[in-house]
């Protein structure tokens, strides 16, 4: 595991380089919506066995925003016990994941960068459990 040891230091250069615009998004078919507040987030590439089962995918991006910017702004997803830890959120209609809190961290919620309704500016800035990682996933490295 790849611990984020100095979170201060990655989020000072991590996304939205223009920090003065409501970050949006939400699930697919749009019932599931929720905004951040703007400022930089760092962005972390998951390669744990819990993400890559429960997003069907190689890896997941997520934005690390804490609680406090964050909040749903139309329906409430549904709630995954993913482990004695974790939470997943998701919509109960289109089964887009749109984020994940742990117990680890309690004042974090992470958030999936594809729900975003722009994801282009939070490029990831770290990889996390690459002990993990599949041995054929390709990814940007982390700059």
């Amino acid at each position: 595991n790849k611990p984020i040891t100095n979170i201060k230091r990655v989020m000072e250069n991590s996304g939205n380089p223009e920090g003065n615009t409501m970050i949006e998004g939400g699930c697919f078919c749009r019932r599931i919506r929720y905004g951040i507040a703007p400022g930089k987030y760092l962005s972390a590439n998951c390669h744990c066995t819990l993400c890559r089962r429960a997003q069907a995918a190689p890896f997941v991006t997520w934005l690390v925003v804490p609680k406090a910017q964050f909040q749903y702004t139309a329906a409430v997803p549904t709630l995954l016990s993913s482990s004695a830890d974790g939470t997943r959120y998701f919509c109960p209609h289109c089964g887009t994941h749109v984020a994940c809190t742990n117990t680890t961290h309690p004042n974090i919620v992470d958030v999936t960068v594809g729900s975003l309704d722009d994801p282009a500016p939070y490029p990831p800035t770290i990889n996390v459990f690459e002990d993990s990682e599949l041995p054929w996933a390709f990814h940007r490295q982390a700059e």
